[in-house]
């Protein structure tokens, strides 16, 4: 019998802005998208996933390599399958369907990792109410990696917040970021030299903005490791934020534990 069903949330995002007026290509993390839907089902819970537009979320092709998994073959393998065959990878349904069908059903939300929710999610009107559902219930809300950054979708203007951070203003986006539900709360996000690394050896370009700059400017206590690509969860409250692709096993068994514990 399931537990529960778990709601996963990616972006349709396929390249992402760079300086210079360019466009660098872009998606979701293999691993960021399996490893937790996989140990959430492996743990007695269903999982849906939902998109802006529905469609199944494009993977990054920096991330598809047995690299990601530990240089596992067969892990990545099995994670291949996964997002190539699993009915709940290839059966995504719109936000909007999941709003409109009622979020009382879901027993938790975990958002995919990767850049491509810094293009779309973090100023999505519909992923901010699910936010903000999820914050009123107190139920789980796991993101990782780039993940953390839909969170700028609770405000009341994201598209202003990202529009000022893109301008490189960020005093405009903090005034922007006033209400904003999750101020004041700890919590991780791809570092800022662990982007560098993404910018130098895979975009080949700069970002107009940094993770932890924009989460920090919307009001957050970003806590990052001093050692890049190390696993890091941090847990406040309801939120459960893992900063890079190595935490992707270690934030999953942290959300399965916080939903285990909601029905203890």
């Amino acid at each position: 019998m399931s537990k529960g069903t778990v709601l996963l949330i990616g972006s349709n995002a396929t390249r992402i802005e760079v300086q210079g007026n360019k466009w660098g290509a872009t998606g979701q993390y293999l691993n960021e998208t399996v490893v937790p839907a996989m140990a959430l089902e492996a743990a007695g819970y269903e999982v849906v996933l939902a998109m802006p537009n529905g469609a199944k979320p494009t993977i990054d092709a920096a991330s598809d390599a047995p690299a990601h998994f530990g240089n596992d073959e067969a892990a990545y393998r099995a994670a291949r399958d996964y997002y190539d065959n699993s009915p709940a990878m290839n059966a995504p349904v719109t936000l909007r369907s999941v709003i409109d069908g009622g979020l009382d059903q879901y027993a938790g939300v975990f958002f995919l990792g990767g850049q491509a929710p810094a293009v779309d999610i973090m100023q999505d009107d519909e992923t901010g109410e699910v936010l903000r559902h999820f914050h009123r219930t107190a139920k789980p809300t796991a993101l990782l990696c780039r993940g953390p950054i839909a969170l700028t979708a609770a405000m009341n203007d994201p598209r202003a917040f990202r529009a000022a951070l893109m301008a490189e203003s960020d005093d405009k986006a903090r005034e922007w970021a006033r209400s904003w539900p999750y101020a004041g709360y700890r919590m991780t996000i791809f570092s800022a030299t662990e982007e560098k690394v993404v910018e130098e050896h895979i975009l080949h370009a700069k970002m107009y903005f940094d993770m932890p700059q924009a989460l920090t400017a919307a009001g957050g206590r970003v806590e990052t490791t001093t050692a890049d690509f190390e696993p890091h969860v941090v847990i406040d409250h309801e939120l459960i934020t893992g900063q890079n692709p190595r935490s992707d096993h270690p934030i999953a068994k942290a959300l399965v534990e916080a939903l285990d514990a909601r029905q203890a």
